[in-house]
């Protein structure tokens, strides 16, 4: 019987490609990466590019759009390819919706009319961006709690769905059948996270702060002075990219840029979490400032000291990588 996959999740900052890594040395595995900012070439300092080899990392022009589904059919050619080498894939990340097309599936969203989308976008000219984003809260709560209030692309997205279908975008998404050319193959869902609040957000700004020392200024420069990209653009948006973005066009100064980076980081682990809380069965490994194993819980645990929250339960899949995790980290 074939073993299923690791889908290692967790929020920014959490430690999952130290762990990844370790468990591909250790369990002959290859990691695919499930980032929506590293497939992006000239992403690699504000998007933590691990230096381990890692497959579906910067295969895009900054410029492309690269969407779930594209993320789901690639990922799945890269699991069949490692899985004959005799190799076992790892899925490491923190792009949850990417989890969710390849795991989950979507269910496939009619086309919506074009027209809806130019009212939206008229609508936020005048109101702007974070008054749409109220809208959306109001009629799809799910899609607007993994959103940041001015994510134009993706709150239009959402909201011209509703508007041009009566349902919310997150039903859509959460379509029980497998995603891609992935019926066949069971994914053993687990999240890394520490135990404390607080642990993971000294994380985040040590890390912040080892990326500005590192040149972020600098690669976002580089981008900057292509002259063909733009704010609208995802690759643009992602978190870091975005805030260096508008220092260099003198909106913000430096130490300005600085503090929205990292309340910028800390709203994405937020909603990494919020997602992770509704992801059905999932398995928590939890750990201490040190990255030691603390405990290992049930998505359905109640612990009100932890971050793991109940979830719906799920058809059960044989579990080969939690033991192999704790086993790893015990002996770390």
């Amino acid at each position: 019987m074939t073993e299923p996959v690791l889908a290692l999740m967790g929020p920014t900052a959490s430690g999952k490609s130290a762990l990844a890594e370790r468990l591909a040395e250790r369990f002959e595995g290859e990691l695919i990466s499930v980032d929506s900012a590293l497939v992006y070439r000239g992403l690699s300092i504000g998007a933590a590019k691990p230096d381990y080899p890692h497959h579906l990392v910067h295969i895009r022009d900054p410029a492309d759009i690269y969407t779930a589904a594209d993320f789901a059919r690639d990922a799945a050619v890269c699991i069949d390819e490692v899985r004959a080498r005799g190799r076992r894939p790892i899925l490491v990340g923190g792009s949850m919706l990417y989890f969710r097309a390849l795991i989950q599936g979507f269910d496939e969203v009619p086309t919506i009319d074009p027209a809806i989308r130019v009212a939206i976008e008229e609508e936020a000219r005048i109101s702007g961006w974070p008054a749409l984003y109220e809208q959306l809260a109001a009629v799809d709560a799910l899609s607007a709690a993994q959103l940041h209030p001015n994510h134009s692309q993706r709150i239009c997205r959402a909201l011209e769905v509703y508007r041009g279908t009566g349902r919310p975008l997150s039903e859509w998404q959460q379509r029980d059948s497998p995603g891609v050319g992935m019926a066949n193959t069971d994914f053993e869902c687990l999240a890394l996270c520490p135990k404390e609040r607080q642990i993971l957000h000294a994380r985040i700004a040590h890390r912040m702060d080892a990326m500005f020392d590192a040149g972020l200024i600098d690669e976002v420069t580089a981008l900057y002075q292509r002259g063909d990209l733009h704010t609208d653009l995802p690759a643009i948006r992602a978190v870091g990219y975005r805030q260096v973005w508008s220092f260099l066009e003198g909106e913000l100064n430096l130490a300005d840029c600085r503090e929205k980076v990292l309340a910028a980081t800390r709203q994405l682990a937020k909603r990494q979490i919020t997602w992770l809380r509704s992801w059905p069965g999932l398995d928590w490994v939890l750990t201490d400032a040190h990255g030691h194993l603390l405990r290992q819980e049930r998505a359905d645990a109640r612990n009100a000291g932890s971050v793991a929250s109940t979830a719906m339960p799920q058809e059960p899949v044989r579990q080969v990588w939690k033991s192999r995790i704790m086993q790893l980290m015990r002996n770390f």
